[in-house]
């Protein structure tokens, strides 16, 4: 097993190289395996794209879906170049692959100026205390399209 996932970490890794050499975004890659297939492939695409969440998981988790044609990953394996942030983690359960291998930690991307370290001291204060504030308002409107989607017969469960 540990060849196998080493195998598929390098080509994790040559799509962080990828990424950064060709000035689309820092040096992160991943990919999504099905068995013995790669069927998803990001690397960080962030300032090429002008989209901060063009990380390196959530396109190879959107290639993988685009291309298995389903929202939800299960009976895959991520691999990523680097310990997956908090935008990137919480992605990643969502599509709910069985396993994530990593190889860099969110240290080592901090020591080259990718630091998280903010967003999760962020995410333990209460809204009111955080950086950006958010402020609730219009539940009393929202709320009802919950309940249309709780008595809604024909949805689609996930």
């Amino acid at each position: 097993m540990e060849e196998r996932a080493l195998k598929f970490m390098k080509m994790a890794i040559e799509l962080s190289h990828l990424g950064h050499r060709t000035d689309k975004g820092g040096p992160f890659g991943a990919i999504v395996v099905k068995g013995d297939e790669v069927v998803g492939r990001g690397y960080n695409q962030v300032t090429s794209s002008n989209d901060p969440t063009a990380h390196a998981e959530v396109v190879a988790i959107r290639d993988a879906c685009k291309n298995l044609n389903t929202f939800q990953l299960e009976g895959c394996e991520i691999y990523a170049s680097c310990e997956p942030c908090p935008m990137c983690l919480g992605a990643i359960y969502w599509a709910r692959p069985d396993k994530i291998y990593f190889a860099n930690t969110r240290e080592d991307a901090a020591a080259i100026g990718f630091d998280d370290s903010m967003i999760y001291e962020e995410m333990k204060k209460q809204m009111n205390e955080r950086k950006i504030p958010i402020i609730q308002i219009g539940q009393d409107l929202a709320i009802k399209a919950f309940h249309e989607w709780k008595e809604k017969e024909d949805k689609k469960e996930y």
